[in-house]
């Protein structure tokens, strides 16, 4: 019989162990036996084992015969060729199984949903420019869902598909008669249907070169730096409560709903270049990619420091219905010669980010927009805008956010239409406050006050009040 010595006592494996060794190619078993018999006591001789311990009768049903010896020799034997195949088996599956293990990836489809609930109001004076007027408003609750669909098949790449509904998002312009009142959730009322709101495509073409495709709704802050995080709402889950005080009003110019392309190439941890190109009515044979409202970007930006950052942007953009739809602003600012006055237009900006300390961090920037009419006459229009923001991440609490904002939205300046240029200045105030409640509820209280509305000296002040709840999950 076969016996191991185990800490103070022999051990005697059982069928199973010498099976095992069996399949492992194990020499033949009478010459192990004859090797393991040699020299070993049987368990009535071990002195340190008493035939009153339990582990002598433990033991001694451990012992195998040598008619067990045999019969497992004979298994072995007549089914060595199976034996062979099961182990190649083994490490097939072995090879495959370390594969999978360092090249893991699913491409399953992961679901998220936002849902934004607002209360909003505002009050003030109208801006017609006339002094006896006042804003007709009440208090008014809205909603915008969105669910994303994320999807990735190589596991560096991806694909979102957002699906959004909303009821009648408030756009306090018609009442105040100002785009200055456009809220940063404005973004569609959809009569409560699911809708496709997004559809996006990025994927890598090296480490330093990504390209983004669009096929509706594209626009340039998806993919572009635009250099103010703490203020970006993204459809109202988060940040600022105003349109004006997301990002610099150039990045707009054109509203463009339609297709695009990005890319984004990376000289360095430091450094990056953004261009695009984007077209309202890419989908329409008459219009194409080209014929219709266009807008192309250029961007460079750097980080000269690991807490500092700069960018110069650039924009063109052909406009054949007159209007340059950035929706902040002046009247003026947005039409500067008269709808149906086919314009191009010149824009360019320059912004900056610096997070002083951990818990506070400036942005702004400075915009300038050239406009030229695209109809054959010579005339042309300049309009500037900047802002100036403040944040205070972890204020009061960890992960919330304070954020303070001044600026003037944009305003003509110079005009060859003279009684098109504003004749005031007007300036944009807000603050807010971005509290979780949980990890799936936030709360955000927020505040605007404008002066000098639609950049007139005889509009008054004009306040609104927000209140945002967002769902994430």
């Amino acid at each position: 019989m076969i016996r191991f010595k185990l800490n103070s006592f022999w051990f005697i494996p059982s069928f199973t162990t010498v099976l095992t060794a069996s399949f492992g190619i194990a020499p033949p078993l009478q010459a192990v036996e004859s090797e393991l018999l040699a020299d070993i006591p049987l368990v009535s001789q071990l002195a340190d084992v008493q035939s009153t311990n339990w582990a002598f009768e433990a033991v001694r049903s451990l012992e195998i015969s040598t008619q067990d010896l045999n019969l497992v020799q004979r298994l072995q034997e007549e089914f060595a060729v199976e034996l062979a195949t099961l182990r190649g088996r083994i490490d097939a599956l072995e090879v495959r199984s370390a594969t999978i293990q360092a090249q893991q990836f699913s491409a399953t489809t992961k679901l998220s949903t936002s849902l934004v609930v607002v209360a909003s109001d505002l009050t003030g004076d109208n801006a017609d420019a006339n002094p006896d007027t006042s804003i007709q408003s009440n208090l008014s609750l809205n909603y915008r869902m969105r669910l994303n669909l994320t999807t990735s098949f190589t596991g560096r790449d991806r694909l979102l598909v957002r699906l959004q509904s909303s009821n009648r998002i408030p756009n306090f312009s018609g009442l105040s008669g100002t785009e200055m009142t456009r809220l940063s959730y404005e973004v569609g009322n959809t009569d409560n249907r699911l809708t496709l709101n997004l559809l996006e495509y990025r994927f890598p073409v090296s480490d330093q070169l990504t390209i983004h495709l669009y096929g509706n709704s594209a626009s340039h802050h998806y993919y572009a730096n635009y250099f103010n995080p703490y203020f970006a709402s993204f459809g109202g889950s988060k940040g600022s409560p105003s349109r004006f005080s997301e990002r610099n009003p150039i990045y707009r110019i054109g509203d463009i709903i339609g297709a695009g392309v990005g890319a984004v190439y990376r000289f360095s941890p430091n450094a990056r270049l953004d261009l695009g190109y984007l077209a309202r009515d890419a989908d329409l044979a008459t219009a194409g990619l080209f014929g219709s409202t266009y807008s192309a970007l250029a961007q460079l930006s750097f980080k000269p420091a690991t807490n500092v950052e700069f960018g110069l942007t650039y924009i063109r953009n052909y406009s054949p219905s007159g209007n340059l739809l950035h929706r902040t602003g002046s009247t003026f600012a947005n039409i500067p010669f008269g709808m149906g006055v086919p314009l191009t237009s010149d824009s360019f900006g320059l912004a900056a980010l610096w997070n002083l300390t951990p818990r506070f961090a400036m942005s702004g920037w400075f915009g300038y927009t050239q406009v030229d009419r695209a109809n054959g006459r010579s005339q042309q229009a300049e309009i500037i805008n900047y802002a100036v923001n403040f944040a205070f991440p972890d204020l009061f609490t960890k992960g919330a956010i304070g954020g303070i904002g001044f600026g003037m939205p944009p305003k003509v300046i110079r005009n060859a239409s003279s009684d098109r240029i504003d004749p005031g200045t007007g300036f944009h105030f807000e603050a807010f406050y971005q509290y979780s409640l949980t990890n799936q509820i936030t709360l955000i209280p927020g505040i605007i006050y404008l002066t000098n509305p639609n950049h007139n000296s005889r509009n008054g002040d004009i306040f609104i009040g927000t209140f945002r709840t967002v769902f994430n999950f």
